[in-house]
């Protein structure tokens, strides 16, 4: 079992950056990391993620060319730096663990969500 704990949400202007930052509770490296995000009244969507193999990530096309996944599986952590912010990033972000793919359906731990808002 692993309890995922995200942070680092806010709210930023349009341009602006943040990162956000996910903390497991045990080790993560046997699993694929990935950001979701959930705006108002839409389905949670694929962000960005990574595999075992840190080389092998892959972004949704909105966020490709701002958005960074890393993971540092020394200390069990995921980050999303966030870069060029849009209003359309504006969503409650989670981070999960589970199988490389963009379905959230193959992702089996998931955290609690943080909220970003960008002011356009």
């Amino acid at each position: 079992q692993v309890q995922l704990v995200e942070s680092g949400g806010g709210l930023v202007r349009a341009g602006g950056s943040l990162r956000l930052s996910c903390s497991a509770s045990g080790r993560t490296d046997d699993y694929a990391m990935a950001w979701f995000r959930q705006a108002p009244g839409k389905e949670r969507e694929f962000v960005a993620l990574q595999g075992r193999n840190p080389g092998l990530t892959f972004y949704r096309d909105s966020v490709k060319g701002r958005f960074t996944i890393s993971r540092d599986n020394s200390n069990y952590m995921l980050y999303l730096k966030m870069d060029s912010l849009k209003f359309e990033d504006t969503a409650v972000y989670f981070c999960a663990a589970g199988r490389y793919s963009t379905s959230s359906k193959t992702y089996d731990y998931w955290g609690q969500g943080t909220q970003v808002t960008v002011s356009s």
